[in-house]
């Protein structure tokens, strides 16, 4: 009748190495679920973080737009075509540097000469250079009545749509003009605009590109505009004069629209950037309106 008990002893270890088990297991997936949790509170944190930067970082944008438009007011004939300054916000510094629309070439009013110009100082070829500005200006340009020639060519290409016939609303759209190669717009961006309104360009702040652009102009003579800029950066009747047969295409006169370049640099070493073109009135309750805004990491 006592055989019985050696054999309840030999289940007693099987059941408690089982229930050891099961409780390690039990430890081991409760220490993963903390861990997830940590690495979840940890993720969570840096995205505040960096959702509050990116928040901050839009403040000091717009302080830095309304001090630009502080520094433009005025009649448009006294405003200084190009600025820059820096302020000390927050946990960060803000550098803004601006300048009128003027300094760049104009999609919807520059004529065929200084589009192809500046086409053929990007690395297009004489012909193509020529070809490229007509459909640029085929495109802004409204169809007469009857037959519309210039949608006629992109029906030939393949394309599914038409020149706009109407203003760039974006200097991007430059893309869309057929014929010209990815490359060639991607280089033509940073001279071109659409918030001029002015067919010829500021000599006095516009890019070396842009000059070597106009029509007639010579390296010797590029280069001699350079050196007087650079000398007399205010003399801009001088330089108009150095210009030669291109004097028609440019100006010392801005333009009421300006483009803002705004570096902010965070002191946890975090950096951002944005672009705005603002317009500014002469009169009104207000001072300026955003015309484009573009934020880069």
């Amino acid at each position: 009748m006592k055989i019985a008990r050696p054999y309840s002893k030999t289940l007693r270890p099987t059941s408690d190495g089982f229930i050891i088990v099961a409780v390690l297991w039990i430890l081991g997936a409760f220490a993963a679920l903390v861990s997830i949790y940590a690495l979840f509170v940890i993720d969570t944190a840096t995205a505040l973080g960096v959702h509050d930067d990116r928040l901050r970082s839009e403040a000091m944008v717009s302080a830095a737009i309304e001090l630009t438009a502080y520094r433009l007011t005025g009649p448009l004939g006294s405003r200084p075509t190009r600025g820059q300054f820096d302020f000390r916000m927050g946990p960060a510094n803000v550098a803004a540097e601006f300048r009128s629309e003027a300094a760049r070439i104009d999609l919807n009013a520059a004529p065929k000469e200084v589009l192809a110009g500046l086409f053929a100082t990007l690395g297009a070829r004489q012909d193509d250079a020529g070809s490229h500005a007509n459909r640029v200006i085929g495109w802004r340009t409204a169809p007469p009545s009857g037959e519309d020639s210039e949608a006629s060519i992109y029906r030939t290409a393949g394309l599914r749509y038409a020149p706009r016939g109407d203003r760039f609303p974006h200097a991007n759209e430059l893309s869309l003009v057929l014929g010209l190669p990815a490359t060639l717009v991607e280089r033509a961006l940073p001279f071109v605009t659409v918030y001029s309104g002015r067919a010829q360009v500021n000599i006095l702040d516009t890019a070396p590109e842009i000059i070597a652009a106009l029509p007639g102009m010579t390296p010797s003579r590029l280069n001699s505009i350079l050196a007087r800029r650079q000398a007399s950066p205010g003399n801009g009747e001088l330089l108009i004069s150095m210009l030669g047969p291109a004097q028609e295409y440019a100006t010392t006169e801005g333009s009421n629209t300006y483009r803002i370049e705004i570096r902010v640099a965070f002191d946890n070493g975090r950096r951002t950037s944005s672009e705005v073109v603002i317009l500014v009135f002469e009169a009104g309750s207000e001072p300026y309106s955003i015309l484009s805004w573009r934020d880069q990491e």
